[in-house]
């Protein structure tokens, strides 16, 4: 029986081709096949352009199309298609690396990937190479510190507006809002109703070129958001 293949799960950051860990780089560097993730929509990924210095020219780059639907049996079907497609590679013998935006296992395509995987192929040999989150670099780039001392954090997304927020508020004192690009009127709303308003600051496009510090979270909703938009907010 030929040598099974290695995938390797690689946290490219949130942005800065700089802030990729010199793991991460190897790893790229050495992989055989290179997966991305991308909408069915178009197949533009922002993994792989913060990651093409990194890329070896003889590479094979597949690119991997997610649906952006709430329907969890399609999700289902899409998410195994595509473990068995890298499945397919590692029974080849050929390591791969599924690259994704910031932290492979922080709100990330690559979980879902994790997950297929155990049913496609239980006995594949897996290794994740964490990632700066974008939270995190946020935070360093405004010079803000998260948390000291006994104070908590709490990361949610912001995708579906503000009731996270409501719901966790009391129990914590720093709020990371990942997912903050739509619902923005809800998820300002909440942070007024809980205490988290005036300590308040959004991150667009964090260490990319177009990168924006919204100081004032009332604009948000008069505008339509970046895709790439975070809060950081506390009491």
């Amino acid at each position: 029986m030929s040598k099974i293949g290695k995938l390797f799960g690689i946290g490219v950051g949130p942005g800065d081709p700089e802030l990729i860990t010199k793991k991460a780089i190897r790893v790229i560097n050495e992989a055989d096949v290179i997966f991305t993730a991308a909408s069915t929509k178009n197949n533009y990924s922002l993994a792989l352009e913060i990651a093409d210095p990194y890329i070896s020219n003889n590479t094979d780059i597949q690119s991997l199309s997610f649906p952006m639907i709430k329907d969890k049996i399609e999700s289902a079907k899409a998410w195994n298609t595509n473990a068995e497609k890298i499945a397919s590679i590692l029974k080849q013998g050929k390591n791969a690396a599924f690259i994704t935006l910031g932290d492979p296992v922080t709100y990330s395509t690559f979980g879902y990937i994790l997950m297929a995987m155990e049913k496609v192929m239980p006995q594949a040999d897996i290794e994740i190479v964490p990632g700066i989150t974008s939270f995190h670099a946020a935070a360093a780039r405004c010079n803000k510190i998260l948390v000291e001392a006994e104070e908590t954090l709490a990361v949610m997304s912001g995708a579906y507006g503000g009731e996270n927020i409501r719901a966790i508020a009391e129990k914590v004192d720093k709020i990371a809002i990942v997912k903050a690009y739509k619902n923005t009127k809800d998820i300002n709303k909440a942070l007024k109703e809980t205490g988290f308003y005036k300590k308040s600051i959004a991150i667009s496009r964090c260490g990319r070129d177009g990168e924006e510090i919204i100081d004032n979270i009332d604009d948000l909703e008069k505008r339509k958001p970046d895709y790439w938009t975070l809060i950081l907010a506390g009491k």
